[in-house]
């Protein structure tokens, strides 16, 4: 089943963005995976949130450090790929760090 497997729920992997149009982030970089793990094993599209090691004070970012390097999840550029976008995968957030992503996103969908 090959990348389908194994795709999980905030592992960082490393993903081909272009082409982009606009504003999105464009080229080659690593990205949180915030889709669930149920989609994950069932359909060959993913969530994405970016990362970026330009940091920017806005409330849709969350910060950390990652392979030795500060930057930003950019939970403001979430985007739903193709599976075919992975290129490998990097790591996996820290349990706090996700926990920071699931609030955040919370927040951001909360239907008032």
């Amino acid at each position: 089943m090959g990348v389908v497997a194994k795709v999980r729920w905030f592992d960082i992997w490393l993903v081909n963005l272009d082409p982009t149009q606009g504003s999105e982030f464009q080229k080659t970089r690593p990205a949180v995976i915030v889709s669930p793990d149920e989609m994950n094993r069932h359909i060959r599209t993913i969530i994405i949130a970016p990362m970026t090691s330009v940091r920017r004070e806005y409330p849709t970012r969350i910060n950390l450090t990652f392979q030795r390097k500060k930057g930003q999840i950019v939970l403001d550029q979430v985007r739903t790929v193709g599976k075919s976008r992975l290129l490998k995968r990097l790591g996996r957030l820290s349990d706090a760090r996700a926990r920071d992503v699931a609030d955040k996103l919370t927040q951001m969908f909360r239907y008032a």
